[in-house]
């Protein structure tokens, strides 16, 4: 039955928007837009903090745009649907996910991709349409992310960015496999296809570096290697399976590569690069064993950054680089299988969340992420 209250009409909430780089956000009324066809209104219980988010507040060149709506780790119930939309209804609790999967297109139906054609992943600013359906009570336009703009207290969703979940999963961790553990988890799982026994090396080991090792301890995984340049996060680490730590400041006149090659008499069957620097990319291959090693990227790095192989190496030394996408998840039948591992307690989701704050304390997630005292905090919106 449709909302008859609201269905169809402009509504009025709070939204915390990025008006200028680096600038706290601002909590303040804006208009939503009613969905047009093909989308969905979702009104947000809660919604994590991912990296991406301050990266993207701190950005102060293309693609940075102000004013705009960060974030795309959430969970919410479906509070109105556009045209067309039949596969979920009004009460359903989703999953908005910035990747999109449009179960029509080439890729959509492939199992080799989890790209999108019809709804290609973007950084631009707008709904897949070109426009937006936020604006401030001024009437200023006011911009999207990554299609999901979770930090509102209602947001607009395409239907092929959204996954419909069972109401009995905990929203402050149904809300983590919008992102972060999906990319981590999926990347040793999907992306990687981490066999039982092997050797995994990891570098970085924020939330996605541990979100990887989660992963790799659940493919079977003998030895899972972290590389960080804080050794305090070894106690942490191990908790999601890291067997090894190399402090990358601490390795005297050799690179962490040369040492994790002696480490593994030949390099990593599987290396993982979080951070999203070219160098530890370049640092990732060197270590990854030769003939069937695989080096796997999940970190963002400057649009400008270039990556530097010899050529002879490539083709000598038999190994694979990658990107990984959302971990090479494709949203509708992978997510899915992922919550299923979190409700057979297969996938340990507690561990990732360090905190929890209500919606007024927004900034404060932001605060605890950047003095690295935070994995996930999930802000509640009517906490």
């Amino acid at each position: 039955m449709a909302n008859t209250t609201t269905a169809g009409k402009p509504i009025t909430c709070r939204a915390a928007v990025a008006r200028a780089a680096a600038a706290p956000l601002a909590i303040e009324e804006i208009v939503v837009d009613p969905p047009k066809s093909g989308e969905l209104r979702i009104k947000i219980i809660c919604t994590s903090l991912c990296h991406s988010d301050v990266t993207f507040l701190n950005l102060n060149v293309p693609p940075a745009c102000f004013p705009r709506i960060l974030g795309h780790e959430a969970v919410g119930v479906v509070e109105s649907v556009g045209d067309g939309v039949t596969e979920v209804v009004e009460g359903d609790m989703v999953i908005p996910v910035f990747m999109s999967d449009c179960a029509e297109c080439r890729d959509c139906k492939s199992k080799k991709s989890n790209l999108c054609t019809k709804y290609p992943f973007k950084l631009d600013p707008w709904m897949h349409d070109g426009s937006s359906r936020f604006r401030d009570l001024n009437g200023e336009t006011i911009h999207h992310f990554m299609f999901v703009s979770s930090f509102a207290e209602y947001t607009v969703v395409h239907l092929a960015n959204v996954i419909k979940l069972d109401p009995t999963i905990p929203p402050n961790r149904a809300c983590l496999f919008a992102c972060g553990v999906s990319t981590g988890v999926g990347a040793a799982w999907r992306s990687a296809s981490v066999e039982r026994g092997s050797t995994v090396a990891i570098f970085g080991l924020g939330s996605i570096g541990l979100a990887v090792a989660e992963g790799a301890r659940m493919c079977g995984a003998a030895r899972i290697i972290g590389v960080d340049v804080n050794p305090e996060k070894f106690e942490l680490s191990k908790k999601f399976g890291v067997t090894d730590f190399i402090d990358s400041t601490s390795c005297g006149d050799k690179s962490v590569s040369q040492t994790i090659n002696e480490m593994t008499d030949g390099g990593a069957d599987y290396c993982f690069e979080c951070v999203g620097r070219a160098s530890l990319v370049e640092e990732a291959y060197a270590c990854c064993r030769q003939g069937w090693g695989k080096t796997v990227v999940l970190g963002v790095d400057t649009p400008d950054a270039m990556l530097k192989f010899r050529s002879t190496e490539l083709l000598v030394n038999g190994k694979t680089i990658l990107g990984s996408l959302f971990g090479g998840l494709k949203p509708r039948s992978d997510i899915p299988i992922l919550v299923k591992k979190y409700m057979d307690k297969e996938l340990e989701l507690d561990k990732f969340v360090t905190h929890e704050v209500g919606f007024e304390e927004i900034n404060k997630a932001f605060d605890l992420l950047h003095q690295g005292k935070s994995l996930r905090c999930v802000i509640w919106m009517d906490k």
